[in-house]
């Protein structure tokens, strides 16, 4: 609590009298700067503003870059960067990985024509948007240093990734909201036939939000789903979206980052999720609630 001392040089009033109006006086000062410091410290903060898409993307495009660090994760060697436009600072994810291979070989897969690209991430966040996911974070290109890079927007309010939420078994209260955000990620896993799905790349925000980030291992030319099984629900509003996607839409916004039988690819799993879908009937379609 504040104190605020008066010093005069006038004598105090004489008598009780006196006494009990410096102590009234005394009081209420004292209570006053209580009450308005109080308040100072408990006006919450101003919410941060909220902006589209395109005003990310000029922020992540031409911010000026205060200082990087490594992200600690991952095998790409991935950075963290603080960016700032001298109004806003915030934070980006910058890989620069762009890799290709005959075969790829690990202890379980053995992968053809392998491609780990930078590119990819930028390619995630336009087919998101076209799709009306808005699951994957803004992602643009950009120079980093000497090479081509993909600045993608840091999340911001990350409680915890999946898998810490599965070693805490925390649940979001919301269980169908839920399981209904999962099952959008799996449709998008499988449209884009990712194949680094983990549990790190799966961040939740609060209000229990899911993003989806790094997808650096994507768009692969397999013309069939990788995991059809997983595909159980699907909101109607993204299944109309699939069917309306064409070559001449995707080659306009992804051209620059898929090849020409990546994009082939797509549209042949895009062809085998609406199939699928509509062998499963209405019974598994719903109707996605707005966001939080």
């Amino acid at each position: 609590m504040t104190h605020l001392r008066l010093k005069s040089d006038r004598r105090p009033f004489p008598g009780p009298c006196g006494s009990t109006v410096a102590l009234v006086l005394t009081l209420w000062l004292g209570a006053a700067v209580s009450v308005g410091v109080y308040a100072q410290q408990a006006a919450p903060p101003p919410a941060a503003p909220q902006l589209s898409d395109t005003e990310i993307e000029t922020f992540l495009r031409q911010a000026k870059i205060l200082r990087s660090r490594s992200t600690g994760k991952g095998v790409t060697d991935s950075i963290r960067a603080t960016l700032s436009d001298g109004v806003m600072t915030h934070d980006a994810h910058i890989q620069t990985i762009d890799e290709q291979k005959r075969e790829f070989r690990t202890p379980k897969i053995v992968e053809f024509n392998f491609r780990d690209s930078w590119k990819f991430n930028v390619a995630a966040y336009r087919l998101d948007r076209l799709i009306g996911l808005n699951m994957v974070p803004p992602s643009v290109p950009r120079r980093w240093r000497e090479k081509e890079a993909a600045y993608t927007w840091w999340v911001d309010d990350v409680m915890m990734d999946e898998g810490e939420r599965l070693k805490g078994q925390d649940n979001d209260p919301d269980v169908l909201r839920w399981n209904r955000q999962m099952q959008l990620v799996r449709v998008f896993d499988q449209l884009i036939y990712n194949t680094d799905r983990n549990l790190g790349n799966l961040l939740i925000a609060k209000e229990w939000r899911v993003w989806a980030i790094d997808h650096t291992r994507a768009f692969r030319k397999h013309e069939t789903l990788k995991s059809p099984a997983s595909l159980t629900a699907c909101d109607r509003q993204l299944l109309e979206k699939l069917k309306a996607l064409d070559r001449q839409t995707l080659k306009r916004e992804l051209d620059d980052y898929l090849l020409d039988w990546e994009i082939d690819g797509l549209l042949k799993r895009r062809d085998a999720i609406v199939a699928h879908f509509e062998q499963l009937g209405p019974a598994a379609l719903f109707d996605r609630p707005p966001a939080r």
